[in-house]
């Protein structure tokens, strides 16, 4: 089978060098991580003393009761989902658990990403620094998660006891049980922030200090000040301070926590529990339960060689023609997009198995990343894509809603990357490239029907009303297990473990964001900004022209800046009640402005997506760099095309 193909494809999955190397952000990492100290030239000498034996320990008090957290979600909601649809016997405290093991999930989660540098942030100005002053910006950028603890943990403590009062309705637990997550988590993140710090010089922790101090104190000095400046100092806090501390490199979901608590301190007398219900409010959606059993999705295709018989079948059908193999990939993408929800999961699933043969057929690598990059962008909306699960969350518009309205643009994108890459294509060498006989690829196809399958079973579940959007994960979970293990015959138990870690560590990444996003959109919304922001947007001359242009810039932007969760997160709830007052789609107006978030993500220098990109491949960043904006250009003139059309999107959403 493997000798008739256009290229050698083996059906044994190995385990990508390069996909363990990407920093676990939500769509992908640069490769750049918390952990500078872990560099001789910036790490204290009680870095190679007891101090590494002090985080082994912390992180397996941490990791395992994390991993038995993400199986334990799996094993209660697939569960739930058997007795009702089943057995007709619907365990009504099923829900109720998962989420409560859901908030202790993001706690833990998040204080693994800290352990493991796995938090979103910006890196691109820090990395550049010299050696001196990175070890300063790598320690504040510790500090102030340990900050943020020293000044929301007696919070957390007096709002877990006021949860105490409350009990759960299934279980008759007291809430004590849930909130407690709060505190407990906060701790370990502190824990974990001393340990990181204990890497650093003195000097270096000094000067981190004292940056953090001198910040402080100026904000103090200034209060009466900014008290009196109105909603003007909303533009202190939340643009300058936060952008100095984004563009610092600090982690985005703490940025968005300190930034509010420093407006709350500052100019106001609210008690700063309310921050911590808010987070809690923001956590506990039990739509984002979605979120980490998608990305254990996306590992189990990926070990169990889903994504592989994919990539063969394509290779098979058109492999042979003039940019075949870049059709591959763009096909590729989009069917593995329909799995994984994560598009760091989807690139490495696909770039290491084509990109040798595409070398050899003459392609540059920086095309090669542009490409790949740009396939990511495009298919932002294929479900179950995770920001299509969050938006959702955070604006309450129809999570099968959106698994429907984000197909079309999504495949009219990839028709338009395809163009493109025809176009790059006309030095292609294609010796000894021959085509596959159809006995191929019939035997490739029938290979990879499974894999196919899984997709239509994912959104077959939700719309027959087997499983929620949120349930329907566990079914695709346990449909790639008994694939895996009965029809590929490929399933490493050795590597459970450590998926259940990464998942957890990429939820609570995610999930601190919008904890911390949904705190500040709360300030904002209690500062005016809101109604401000929605009258203005309103106001604009043009009408919904205008406000769907000003989004997709807007989207573009933030995409660069923030990345696609914390901007949908933060200024969704924001915007979308301007869409429906302006006429415009709720669905198309997600499908228009994640689409811009996605062009943003991934356009350099800012977009951690392309840094992604070119870890997976194994490329410079500065090979890609002039080549891929003809591909974002195309991909942005199609998004107008999408904006202007808005049947693209809703066409196929079924009428009430």
């Amino acid at each position: 089978m493997q000798e008739s193909l256009p290229f050698p494809v083996t059906y044994r999955l190995r385990r990508n060098p390069a996909k363990a190397r990407i920093a676990p952000g939500g769509n992908g990492g640069n490769d750049l991580s918390l952990h500078a100290a872990s560099d001789p030239a910036l790490a204290s000498p009680r870095a190679t003393g007891f101090l590494p034996a002090v985080t082994r320990v912390l992180a397996l008090l941490v990791e395992i009761p994390t991993a038995l957290a993400v199986l334990a979600e799996v094993v209660v909601l697939f569960c739930g989902v058997v007795a009702r649809y089943v057995f007709h016997a619907p365990l009504i405290w099923s829900d109720e658990l998962a989420s409560i093991i859901f908030l202790w999930l993001a706690m833990f989660g998040a204080a693994v990403a800290l352990q493991r540098g796995g938090h979103m942030r910006l890196s691109y100005l820090i990395d550049r620094l010299p050696p001196a002053g990175r070890a300063i910006a790598e320690a504040l950028n510790i500090g102030v998660p340990l900050l943020f603890v020293a000044l929301t943990m007696s919070s957390a403590w007096d709002y877990a006891q006021d949860q105490s009062y409350i009990e759960t309705p299934a279980l008759g637990w007291s809430g004590l049980v849930r909130a407690a997550a709060m505190p407990v988590g906060l701790l370990l993140i502190g824990l974990s922030a001393i340990v990181q710090l204990a890497r650093f010089r003195l000097r270096d922790l000094l000067a981190a200090a004292l940056l953090l101090g001198a910040v402080a104190a100026l904000l103090w000095l200034a209060g009466p000040a900014l008290h009196d400046m109105g909603s003007w100092n909303l533009l202190v806090f939340f643009v300058a301070l936060l952008g100095a501390g984004v563009m610092s490199g600090l982690p985005i979901a703490f940025g968005f926590a300190l930034a509010t608590i420093a407006y709350l301190l500052t100019t106001t007398s609210t008690p700063l529990s309310i921050v911590i219900g808010r987070m809690d409010e923001g956590m506990s959606s039990l739509i984002l339960l979605a979120v980490p059993l998608f990305v254990l999705l996306g590992q189990l295709m990926e070990m169990t060689g889903l994504a592989r018989v994919l990539v063969a079948f394509l290779a098979a059908l058109v492999g042979h023609v003039r940019a075949g193999l870049s059709y591959v990939l763009i096909g590729a993408i989009l069917l593995v997009s329909g799995i994984s929800g994560s598009k760091a999961a989807d690139m490495a699933a696909v770039a290491p198995v084509l990109f040798p043969e595409m070398k050899r057929r003459g392609a540059d690598e920086g095309e090669l990343i542009a490409l790949l990059a740009a396939s990511g962008a495009m298919s932002e909306t294929i479900p179950p894509s995770i920001v299509l699960i969050v938006i959702g969350s955070v604006t309450s518009v129809s999570i099968a809603g959106l698994f429907t309205a984000g197909l079309l643009p999504g495949v009219f994108l990839a028709v338009v990357l395809a163009f493109m890459a025809r176009r790059a294509a006309g030095r292609e060498n294609l010796a000894g490239v021959k085509r596959a006989p159809p006995r191929t690829v019939w035997r490739a196809f029938v290979a990879a029907i499974p894999a196919l399958l899984l997709p239509f079973v994912i959104r077959g579940a939700v719309v027959q009303g087997v499983a929620t959007a949120t349930e329907v994960s566990t079914i695709g979970v346990a449909y790639t297990v008994v694939v895996g293990l009965l029809v590929y015959r490929q399933f490493d138990w050795r590597r459970i473990y450590p998926m259940l870690v990464d998942t957890a560590t990429l939820s609570g990444a995610i999930l601190l964001i919008v904890g911390g996003a949904t705190a500040m959109a709360w300030a904002l919304t209690q500062s005016g900004f809101s109604l401000a922001l929605a009258a203005f947007m309103a106001g604009l001359p043009g009408g919904r022209w205008s406000f769907l242009a000003i989004s997709i810039v807007v989207f573009a932007v933030l995409g660069s800046v923030l990345e696609g969760i914390p901007a949908m997160v933060l200024f969704g709830p924001l915007l979308f009640p301007v869409a429906r007052q302006l006429g415009v789609n709720e669905l198309h107006y997600a499908v228009v402005v994640i689409l811009a978030m996605g062009i943003g993500l991934f356009a350099p220098p800012f977009g951690l997506g392309y840094y992604a990109a070119c870890v997976i491949g194994r490329v410079p960043p500065e090979a890609g760099l002039r080549r891929i904006w003809p591909y974002l250009g195309a991909l942005t003139a199609g998004i107008v095309v999408i904006a202007l059309v808005p049947w693209l999107s809703t066409g196929l959403v079924a009428k009430p």
